[in-house]
């Protein structure tokens, strides 16, 4: 049934005004919590594209979009009476999608996205198609969208078809946890499905909706990843007794790249105040392995992959991305090429290997908490070494997910097949980038949950000596959901739940309480 959105917080759609956090919080609401509108200036702009749209039909001239077909079939030429079924035809011949749906979240991205480029008025399309989808949004109607079978130019076709297939009450959605047909979902919340008219269908599909999506959770996710590596680092480096001497902040003035320097100012940030740091100030070591010494450099550097793939992303979020464009005051239809993927799919694809690289220098820090002769702990962080296996092949799992990245890491957007009879020769493969750009993320997070794992059993053999305030409140907090190894047991839960406390976010906002902001 409807629900009551009298007391949602209203989100104005304007198509220049998203952001990636927005993104995220649309992407992750409740049904009733946010309620999508159009803007007042949105409304204008798009009827006065739609009104031109209906002009060109009138005059009969051949437009691409509008009254002819489409791809390698734009020269037929198509008949008023036919331009309704046209689009109805695109639709449905597109939806060609396989393999499992995409996420609730992932596909709530994408409507948000298509329905804020659409909002810009350069398209043409019948409000009434996009205020559906935002009721779709607003009342947690989610269609059900295959995530194979976009090549990223053209727009991301048949994944937006399905969604467009939903709203003409067509499709497939999940609604209220089951799944239902369109039509029926559309009465529930007292509307009707979309009758396409003229370029209708076109205006729907012909975008970069996916690829931006998959990108700005991505970056949504990475932002929280890049600050946890740094806390984690931290801990590991006082649970071997690692120093923070390649830390001083002059050495990285003089390499001065702005991620190594904010990865640096966070390191000394979170470890200020640790007891343990400072009682083996004198000791006898002089170097500690890259994984610890060089954190600065290496987190730096991935955090520049993260930076251009954040700009490109935010713009892309406020683009009109599909094909032809409507210029009203110039009264032109121009075909053009903004559909094409290629700036997303690089972007992602250098994310990926940022992100891979977190999880490459992880396992390295945690093999040297296995390992007994450099850390000084017991083998694999457990009193009964031999007896008990402890995290022996925690590390493995680890080094497994290292591996699987590498592979992962391999572009998409190096890789192009012509379609449609070789008139869309080149494309970006933007839409795989993304999709495997999430599962790097999927294992650098489970990484880190090994180091983590791992870290605090090493801190447990450094008391009663503490670390520093922020991560010791980080180590409490993993406490109250995994305890203490003693002696051997089952560490996949272990895992798991430190995973989910990675994904609340809850460990960098204990840190930040401490810190302030990290970077």
């Amino acid at each position: 049934m409807a629900v009551d959105l009298t007391k949602a917080e209203i989100i104005k759609l304007d198509g220049h005004s998203l952001t990636i956090p927005m993104v995220h919080r649309v992407a992750h609401s409740a049904p009733g919590e946010l309620k999508l509108e159009l803007t007042t200036d949105s409304l204008h702009k798009m009827q006065k594209s739609r009104d031109f749209v209906f002009e060109i039909v009138k005059e009969g001239k051949p437009v691409y979009g509008i009254n002819t077909g489409f791809g390698a079939l734009s020269s037929k030429h198509i008949a008023e009476k036919d331009l309704a079924q046209l689009q109805v035809n695109l639709i449905r011949s597109h939806c060609t999608g396989i393999g499992q749906p995409f996420s609730r979240e992932i596909t709530r991205a994408v409507m948000l996205l298509r329905a804020n480029c659409l909002a810009s008025g350069f398209s043409g399309v019948q409000i009434e198609a996009v205020e559906l989808l935002l009721a779709f949004l607003n009342h947690g109607i989610t269609p059900i969208v295959p995530e194979k079978g976009s090549v990223g130019a053209s727009g991301d076709l048949a994944p937006l078809s399905h969604i467009a297939l939903a709203i003409i009450g067509e499709g497939e959605v999940e609604f209220e946890g089951k799944i239902l047909s369109s039509n029926f979902a559309i009465e529930q919340i007292g509307m009707t499905p979309v009758v396409l008219g003229p370029k209708d269908g076109l205006a729907l599909i012909n975008g970069t909706a996916v690829m931006a999506a998959l990108g700005a959770l991505a970056v949504y996710e990475s932002e929280r990843l890049f600050k946890l590596a740094d806390i984690t680092t931290c801990m590991t480096l006082d649970g071997i007794r690692g120093t923070t001497r390649a830390y001083f902040p002059g050495i990285h003035k003089l390499k001065p790249h702005q991620g190594q320097i904010d990865a640096c100012n966070n390191l000394n940030k979170i470890m200020a105040g640790s007891e343990i740091k400072d009682s083996h100030d004198d000791c006898l070591k002089v170097q500690d392995p890259y994984s610890l010494r060089c954190v600065p450099q290496v987190h730096g550097a991935c955090r520049q992959t993260l930076e251009h793939t954040k700009q490109v992303i935010t713009t892309e979020l406020n683009a009109v991305t599909d094909n032809p464009l409507i210029f009203v005051d110039s009264r032109d239809v121009i075909s053009g090429g903004n559909f094409h993927g290629e700036a997303l799919a690089l972007a992602m694809d250098y994310l990926a290997l940022g992100v891979a690289e977190l999880c490459s220098i992880s396992e390295r820090r945690c093999e040297k908490m296995m390992n007994s002769n450099f850390s000084e702990l017991p083998a694999f962080l457990v009193k009964t070494p031999g007896l008990n296996s402890g995290l022996m092949i925690a590390h493995v799992t680890s080094a497994a997910l290292v591996s699987e990245n590498k592979c992962l890491c391999h572009p998409s957007s190096i890789d192009s097949v012509p379609t449609s009879t070789d008139k869309e020769d080149h494309v970006s493969m933007g839409p795989y980038a993304g999709r495997k750009l999430h599962q790097i993320i999927f294992n650098a997070k489970n990484c880190i949950a090994v180091e983590l794992l791992c870290n605090t059993q090493a801190i447990e053999f450094q008391r009663p000596m503490k670390t520093s305030e922020a991560l010791e409140k980080v180590h409490s907090i993993i406490r109250r959901h995994v305890a203490p190894i003693d002696v051997d047991r089952v560490f996949h839960k272990d895992l798991e739940n430190i995973v989910k406390l990675i994904d609340s976010n809850e460990l960098v906002v204990a840190v930040e309480e401490v810190v302030g902001e990290l970077k």
